[in-house]
């Protein structure tokens, strides 16, 4: 490459010798079966080495021209893999549509939030993931493949959270509902005894549901409520108090003392569903990429146990943190979510941007949260063994056979497959 190529935040150089950035899906045919190793990038949102190549390339969709494509009569929308959610929910919401759920950032890409499970928030809401009705990639040699829900069923959720090394997806389409508006509002202070002695009212109190600390003290700094508004008249307003959390009277931004103009709306005014979902709008970078992230998803049976053990080593977590926050995601089927087979409790932490303090505090993490069964997020940060990462996953064996079916000489592995998903590094 000309020059280094790094993730959004910086912490990751990319290896590969080879950046292709092909302007046509025929283009990219060809960089594939010409290529021996090959990563796909999306906006580069990962944190980790999920999608470097140093023995290899490295394929950027930035240039596939974007497309998106509504089905009224399936309720679908099929959408270029490098589309952002905050375009894609821009077009559908004037069309009358809507997806499900969104993240917390609409910057991201629809392909690489779909193959590494990100998700929103929400009692009832499966992660971006459970919208996907179909896929199609280009596989190692060259050719084009598409696998849907109604007829390849179990493939499809095996390949849905692919993690790239299933071939570079081109288009996917995703399950689409009726456009909704959302209000949004936001109560300071919650104290922590009410967290635990009132968890499933919180959680379950609107559509989407997040909590902000900095684990500093015997409090929740903000509690973000989202609530679907009824179009017929809900006249429901919040109240100035709430279990002992006091309604923010001006907007904020999750960490204390940021300006809130790059935040989605608050105070109860409602608007369309893809401009509150998020926490941060589309036309504003919600910072500079001076953090890095870990995410860890918890069954939700051990909620309280995990959220005690983290309060027990607060103070080696607020050494090096900026803010986390605390998110609920429905259980789904996909082979490799760690939402499978469970609702979970994703626990956030947005740190400083310091490796080494950060990586001894991940240790004090996981150790805490080693009894509760503990899944992190793909593309975040984690220090987990391989071993014990392979062992949270019981459709993991009938994944490997689908890498082995879809690409049998190994062209999209690199070392984190190797590690985390094969058990093995050749190289």
């Amino acid at each position: 490459m000309s020059e280094p190529q790094t993730n959004w935040a910086g912490n990751v150089t990319y290896g590969a010798a080879r950046l292709h950035r092909p302007d046509s899906v025929e283009r990219l045919q060809d960089v594939v079966a010409g290529s021996g190793r090959l990563r796909a990038l999306g906006t580069r949102h990962s944190f980790n080495r999920i999608a470097d190549c140093p023995d290899g390339d490295l394929v950027s969709l930035e240039n596939l021209p974007a497309s998106m494509e509504l089905d009224t009569v399936r309720h679908t929308v099929t959408v270029s893999a490098g589309v952002r959610y905050g375009e894609l929910a821009r077009w559908l919401h004037d069309k009358g549509y809507a997806l499900h759920n969104l993240g917390s950032l609409p910057h991201i890409s629809v392909a690489g939030a779909c193959a590494t499970a990100t998700h929103g928030s929400g009692d009832a809401n499966g992660n971006l993931s459970t919208a996907v009705a179909g896929i199609e990639m280009v596989t190692a040699d060259g050719e084009i493949t598409v696998l849907t829900r109604e007829r390849d069923g179990d493939r499809l959720r095996g390949a849905v959270v692919g993690l790239g090394a299933l071939g570079i997806v081109t288009r996917l389409t995703l399950d689409v509902v009726p456009a909704f508006d959302i209000r949004q509002d936001v109560y300071e202070n919650l104290p922590w005894a009410r967290l635990e002695d009132h968890f499933e009212e919180i959680f379950s109190a609107t559509y989407s549901v997040s909590l902000f600390t900095r684990w500093r003290g015997p409090q929740i700094d903000q509690v973000w409520l989202k609530r679907r508004v009824d179009g017929s008249g809900d006249a429901w307003e919040a109240a100035p108090e709430w279990l002992d959390a006091t309604l923010a009277e001006t907007e904020l931004h999750p960490l204390p003392g940021m300006p809130a103009a790059n935040c989605t709306r608050q105070l109860g005014v409602p608007g369309p569903w893809h401009e509150r979902l998020p926490h941060f709008r589309l036309d504003f970078t919600p910072s500079s990429g001076e953090e890095l992230q870990s995410e860890y998803l918890v069954p939700r049976r051990h909620a309280i146990g995990a959220l005690r053990a983290l309060d027990r080593i607060r103070d080696g977590v607020a050494s090096v943190l900026q803010v986390s926050e605390i998110r609920t995601v429905a259980a789904d089927d996909l082979w490799m979510s760690p939402c499978y087979g469970q609702g979970a409790v994703a626990l956030h932490f947005t740190w400083k941007k310091d490796w080494p303090a950060v990586s001894r505090v991940l240790t004090l993490v996981e150790e805490a949260l080693e009894p509760f069964e503990a899944r992190p997020h793909w593309g975040k940060l984690f220090v987990t063994s391989p071993e014990r990462l392979r062992s949270r996953y019981e459709r993991l064996p009938d994944f490997q056979r689908l890498l082995g079916v879809h690409d049998p000489t190994g062209k999209f592995r690199n070392t984190f497959v190797d590690d985390y998903i094969l058990g093995e590094n050749p190289r």
